[in-house]
């Protein structure tokens, strides 16, 4: 009996007592078990002996059953430094997109185990993870980057086709050491979410009437879609004497009509506002962690290689989109299966640089 488990012993000297005193109820009594469990035991024992009364051993048990899988779990954190922006949501549908099934409790039950369930811890690991790789940031861009903007609350804008209405403003990103202020013209198409973008170091109203010359006006002419109204602020680039304004002549030539928002009252152009946010997040705050920038041009193209991915890959989660991106909604509405191109190409397929 030395070998057996404690367990087996103490129904083995249950029997035996039992048998002693010739007595169940007594002999239960004094060892502490239930008369049930004797019977159970005496049956057990007279049908395989005593290897009928060890118990067999339980396996480790899983402190964790619904966890995630190793490799599903490597995937969210790839992912996560790679667009540490993105919700638990839109990890959940972009790895669904790439095979990978995923929910969005998964997604930050992994983010919880390794201290990244925030924006700005994601944003802290990837500024960590490129260390190694770039220079010390500046305090104005580390004030910058560290800045949590408000979500805007915009009323719902409607547009029945594309090019019916177009949003543009005038978004300021900071000033960087070496390049000095930094402001980008953003252009939406309110009916399909398509956007244009470019770099600028001044707020002026041949920056806003460029955006327009160079990218948007020919990018609908190539369509043959012709552009009706054009919503804005009502900022000095955009607003002035029509017959002296640079941006006020261009639409005026173009037939154009200039819808402005109310005064006071920036939520009005929350539909452009809501791109801004976006440019903030998923490309600003992200490519300024890894690059020093010394130039526009540079700026310019990590901006045309987000806007190409914008448009052309990214998923949308709006209530207009449903899960496309601006490019195939734009080319189902127009009934055709190619579109012009967004951003030049050979802009967009220059290697990124390396710090010094």
């Amino acid at each position: 009996m030395t070998t057996l488990s404690q367990s087996t012993k103490r129904k083995l000297s249950l029997l035996q007592l039992a048998e002693e005193l010739g007595n169940v109820s007594k002999a239960c009594k004094i060892m502490g078990y239930h008369r049930d469990t004797f019977y159970e035991v005496r049956r057990a024992f007279q049908v395989g002996g005593v290897a009928a009364l060890v118990e067999a051993k339980r396996g480790p048990r899983n402190p964790h059953p619904n966890r995630v899988a190793p490799e599903v779990e490597e995937k969210i954190l790839e992912y996560s430094l790679a667009y540490p922006t993105h919700g638990a949501q839109r990890v959940s549908n972009e790895l669904r997109l790439s095979g990978t099934e995923v929910g969005p409790s998964g997604v930050r039950g992994v983010w919880l185990r390794h201290g990244i369930e925030t924006r700005y811890k994601r944003l802290m690991r990837l500024e960590q993870h490129a260390q190694g790789d770039t220079v010390v940031l500046s305090d104005a861009q580390i004030r910058l980057l560290e800045r949590h903007s408000v979500d805007f609350r915009c009323r719902h804008v409607e547009a029945s086709r594309p090019g019916e209405l177009l949003n543009q403003d005038t978004f300021y990103w900071g000033t960087l050491k070496g390049v000095g202020k930094v402001y980008v013209q953003v252009v939406v198409d309110v009916f399909c979410s398509l956007a244009f973008a470019k770099v600028y170091t001044s707020k002026m109203p041949v920056t806003a009437a460029d955006l327009l010359y160079d990218r948007v006006l020919p990018f609908y002419e190539a369509l043959g879609v012709k552009v009706d109204a054009i919503l804005t602020d009502n900022g000095r680039e955009y607003c002035g004497l029509p017959d002296q304004h640079p941006y006020e002549l261009l639409l005026s030539m173009e037939e154009i009509e200039h819808r402005k928002t109310k005064i006071r009252s920036p939520r009005t152009n929350g539909f452009v506002e809501r791109m801004n946010r976006t440019l903030l997040d998923e490309c600003f705050r992200v490519q300024g962690r890894q690059t020093w920038y010394m130039e526009v041009d540079e700026i310019q193209r990590d901006l045309d290689r987000f806007m190409r991915y914008y448009n052309l890959e990214r998923s949308h989660q709006g209530y207009r989109l449903k899960g496309r991106n601006p490019a195939q909604a734009l080319m189902e509405a127009l009934g055709i299966t190619e579109i012009p191109e967004i951003v030049p190409t050979e802009e967009v397929n220059e290697p990124l640089p390396t710090a010094a």
